[in-house]
């Protein structure tokens, strides 16, 4: 009996440090000058090792509570201007509850605003990697990050790859349920490795994925991912065959027909375009494509990003 009472009176001493530590939190934020709330509130935002001992066990309502004050920011419509203290109080929440799910994404949406806060973003997707390692999507919003944001092919691949194969389901934590990932990502994986020069990968990817689908429309979607990575690398021969014409005449052709006719043909013979549509200059590239695709076989991104990717890596 002693030892039960020892207990209830450990959990209510608990209990009480908790709701005095959350209520004297509350209070500070409230004290402030409701002109600069939103500016002063990061200096009440502790450190996440320090919040886990505030937590006193209680972890899920400590976590609820700062969580709270990043859904007040958002809804504000204050994400985006206020980044930086979203991610300190996404931070704090899945220190002390890492078990919780929406956070880590949430944050990688509105930490975009320079390479440091990306980066932070992809430490805080990693963590959720490792608490739910059966949701696909921190994956994919760390995959997105790597190539969008800091143009790394690459480790974007690596990232999706994770995601591949993981049979979603009830997640051990409790909440909604987890689907499959998405048949599209395969072929991403296969368009990233593609853009940094590892054709061979992809097709290879491509294949074993093209033979082992169950479903025939899954298949045939492989075997025409299959024909782009194909097309590509016959592009990139008539790429290389364009620079040796520009070194030989002087200037560039007019058109890809321009590399097998002539006194001085750089080939003797296109390769085929395997819809049988032949080769194109892009208007807007100005690069070599199939006229079937009217575009090259890697991800593409609008001309503010790349110029985004550019500055970001300058400074």
């Amino acid at each position: 009996m002693a030892r039960g009472g020892n207990d209830s009176g450990g959990q209510a001493l608990r209990l009480g440090l908790l709701a005095l530590a959350v209520a004297a939190t509350a209070v500070l934020h409230a004290r402030m000058p409701l002109g600069s709330r939103a500016e002063q509130m990061d200096a009440f935002v502790p450190r996440p090792e320090v919040a886990r001992l505030l937590s006193l066990g209680f972890d899920g309502v400590l976590a609820d509570f700062y969580w709270l004050q990043v859904v007040q920011i958002v809804g504000a419509g204050e994400g985006y201007s206020r980044a930086s203290l979203v991610g300190r109080l996404v931070d704090v929440t899945t220190a002390v509850n890492p078990w919780v799910a929406h956070p880590y994404r949430l944050a990688a949406v509105f930490l975009t605003q320079s390479v440091e806060q990306v980066r932070e973003a992809n430490r805080l997707l990693r963590r959720g990697i490792a608490f739910h390692p059966k949701d696909w999507r921190n994956h994919f919003y760390l995959g997105f990050n790597q190539f969008f944001y800091l143009g790394d092919t690459e480790a974007a691949a690596d990232a999706l790859e994770g995601a591949i194969g993981l049979s979603g389901g009830d997640p051990p934590y409790g909440g909604p349920r987890v689907l499959d990932p998405p048949v599209y990502l395969l072929r991403l994986v296969a368009r990233l490795r593609a853009h940094g020069g590892e054709l061979d990968t992809a097709a290879a990817l491509l294949a074993e994925l093209a033979r082992s689908a169950e479903d025939e429309s899954a298949r045939e979607q492989f075997r025409e991912a299959l024909l782009e990575v194909e097309t590509e690398r016959r592009a990139r021969v008539l790429d290389a065959a364009r620079a040796r014409y520009r070194e030989l005449h002087g200037r560039d052709i007019a058109a890809p027909a321009d590399l097998a006719r002539g006194p001085q043909p750089v080939l003797p013979a296109l390769p085929e375009e395997l819809h049988g549509a032949g080769w194109a200059l892009d208007d807007e590239s100005g690069r070599i494509v199939s006229a079937h695709y009217g575009r090259r076989y890697e991800p593409h991104a609008h001309q503010m990003d790349r110029e985004r990717r550019e500055r970001w890596g300058t400074e």
